[in-house]
């Protein structure tokens, strides 16, 4: 079940957030009724979670808090168990301002940084460079599939 609160103050397009979550977790092979929260707060909130959490100032696009650690199964493996992935926060307001920056439309980077939670909730990381090329080579996969399936 994927669970979406704005509590931003800021409109989003939660249907549409929910669709892609969905649809990723659909083609990582993710128990269809694992848990998934996906919260949008203001910068304000954002700027707490990412002091208090991460040590650092100021707001950030995305946090992920990971539940029970579960993983994308291996191409000869059954689907994943069910469990909680955890919770997804966003801050539109963050969003917006660095959609230009990265060459995408706000809710093109509201996608973006929904698969990039998504995927530090099952295990992925970019602290190294071969970490790194994984991680933002499956995301971009993950969104270019998504474009076709929202084409088709």
């Amino acid at each position: 079940m994927i669970d979406l609160n704005n509590e931003s103050g800021h409109e989003a397009d939660e249907k549409g957030l929910i669709q892609l979550a969905t649809f990723v977790l659909d083609q990582l092979r993710i128990h269809p009724q694992s848990d998934l929260s996906i919260v949008l707060v203001d910068e304000a909130t954002m700027s707490d979670y990412h002091e208090r959490f991460m040590g650092l100032s100021g707001p950030t696009d995305v946090l992920s808090f990971p539940m029970d650690e579960l993983r994308a199964p291996g191409e000869d493996e059954e689907d994943s168990p069910l469990g909680l992935l955890g919770d997804i926060v966003l801050c539109p307001q963050v969003t917006e301002r660095q959609a230009a920056e990265n060459g995408r439309r706000p809710d093109e980077e509201a996608e973006y940084l929904l698969v990039h939670g998504l995927l530090h909730l099952l295990g992925h990381d970019h602290a190294e460079p071969e970490e790194k090329a994984v991680m933002f080579g499956l995301n971009d996969r993950l969104i270019a599939a998504w474009q076709t399936h929202k084409e088709g």
